[in-house]
């Protein structure tokens, strides 16, 4: 599949090949500290709103150890991209399940493996299927 690549791409497969438009999906493999702190990537954000998967490659993130409220501020931006479906990764070898994928198994009827990661939209195929 390929996928739209923000920042540096990450030293790991993650099963995704990078180009430009059209794209299946968006792969973040890194974010300074001003672009965490106001996130705004319209290409993540119109990805978001047509269900496609974004992926946030997290040992890209930047850190502030040494200033305990710039370091919450990143933590409280992190779990803002959270709820709005970005999928976080740190390189661990879990099976994404896409959209596509995931209306596949529908009509096969088979269940994604324990451990698997889930875009929003297929879950809500898959639990369209219970």
């Amino acid at each position: 599949m390929k996928a739209l690549l923000i920042g540096t791409p990450p030293p790991v497969e993650l099963g995704w090949c990078y180009g430009e438009a059209p794209y299946d999906g968006v792969v973040i493999g890194s974010l300074t500290l001003s672009q965490l702190l106001c996130f705004r990537e319209e290409p993540v954000l119109e990805a978001l709103a047509q269900g496609k998967p974004v992926i946030l490659y997290t040992p890209g993130l930047p850190e502030a150890p040494k200033n305990r409220a710039l370091a919450a501020s990143l933590a409280s931006r992190r779990r803002e991209l959270k709820n709005w479906g970005v999928l976080f990764v740190d390189g661990a070898q879990k099976r994404l399940v896409t959209a596509t994928e995931a209306e596949r198994m529908r009509q096969t009827g088979k269940r994604p493996a324990p451990g698997a990661v889930l875009t929003p939209l297929a879950r809500e195929i898959l639990e369209g299927s219970d």
